[in-house]
């Protein structure tokens, strides 16, 4: 069956999907996007999605499109058109369409654009997959807590690990220490086997949905996480390792810049973790999660 897109209130054929070519989005990077992961026929995270969008585009000032009782129609009804039971919808809203001018236009309403993808989340074959990290310098603005699609500097990450081999690029900020991923969150067990990753109490890295419902899990199942930076050396010698993500979910990291990570292998806590997320994403009720503040 063909691919539908959605596009500012029609559902239209993949192929004939498009914005206009005075789209902000398209001219300025003036926009949000999410990804959720549609797992068994449910919206993984959806929730703490959709919390996240309100909130960039509150950051941005950006209205959001329309209510987000009709975001859940218009998702769900994506789905059905493309009888999609595994995969991922993508959703992108822009500023809007306008002459070209860096301030903000007038009496314009935002672009609203989904698609979907088709995926399998096999979750052995995924422990097995362990993957392959290399380091490079963060690039990005300062407003990293925002998911804007101004995602150049991730770009240029991404192809550096491809050129490497590596599955991942670990962005390393001004003050030597790990961020995140150039397209997920960084997480280590340290050689005392604490789970260590970074706070986002700050704007110096994304708040990742995923990594919120990690959080929720570890304190439910009583498993000790601590939120501090910690360099590449320290990465290095770390017994675990591994990256959270919507759609890559939890992918072990076996080795950092060549440095093989424990027996290079998913680990045990990494392996828990996975099975943790998978259980409450395809079938149980979501654990108690810490709420974006619209402010």
């Amino acid at each position: 069956m063909p691919r539908i897109a959605y596009v500012n209130g029609r559902y239209v054929p993949h192929a004939q999907a498009s914005v206009h070519v005075e789209d902000r989005g398209f001219q300025f990077a003036d926009s949000i996007y999410e990804v959720i992961a549609l797992m068994n026929g449910r919206l993984a995270d959806e929730e703490g999605h959709l919390d996240r969008l309100e909130r960039s585009l509150s950051e941005l000032r950006i209205a959001l499109p329309m209510p987000r009782k009709s975001i859940r129609i218009v998702m769900r009804e994506l789905v059905r058109r493309n009888r999609l039971k595994n995969g991922s919808i993508y959703m992108q809203v822009t500023r809007g369409q306008a002459q070209r001018d860096f301030k903000f236009p007038k009496g314009i309403s935002p672009s609203f654009v989904m698609i979907v993808y088709n995926a399998t989340y096999d979750t052995e074959a995924r422990k097995k997959a362990v993957k392959k990290v290399v380091t490079v310098p963060d690039l990005r603005w300062k407003r990293r807590d925002i998911k804007s699609t101004a995602l150049l500097p991730q770009v240029l990450a991404k192809q550096a690990a491809a050129d490497k081999g590596a599955y991942e690029a670990w962005m390393i900020d001004d003050d030597g220490y790990i961020s995140e991923g150039s397209s997920s969150n960084a997480w280590i067990v340290d050689g005392k086997g604490n789970l260590v990753t970074r706070p986002t109490a700050n704007n110096r890295i994304l708040k990742g949905v995923t990594r919120n419902a990690l959080q929720a899990l570890c304190k439910r199942e009583k498993i000790k996480i601590i939120e501090r930076a910690f360099t590449a050396k320290e990465a290095y010698k770390a017994k675990e390792a591994f990256t959270s993500s919507a759609t890559a979910l939890i992918a072990p990291v076996g080795e950092i810049d060549g440095h093989k990570i424990g027996n290079g292998k998913c680990g045990k806590i990494t392996a828990k973790l996975f099975d943790l997320y998978m259980d409450y994403a395809r079938d149980n009720p979501p654990p108690q999660q810490e709420r974006w503040n619209p402010k």
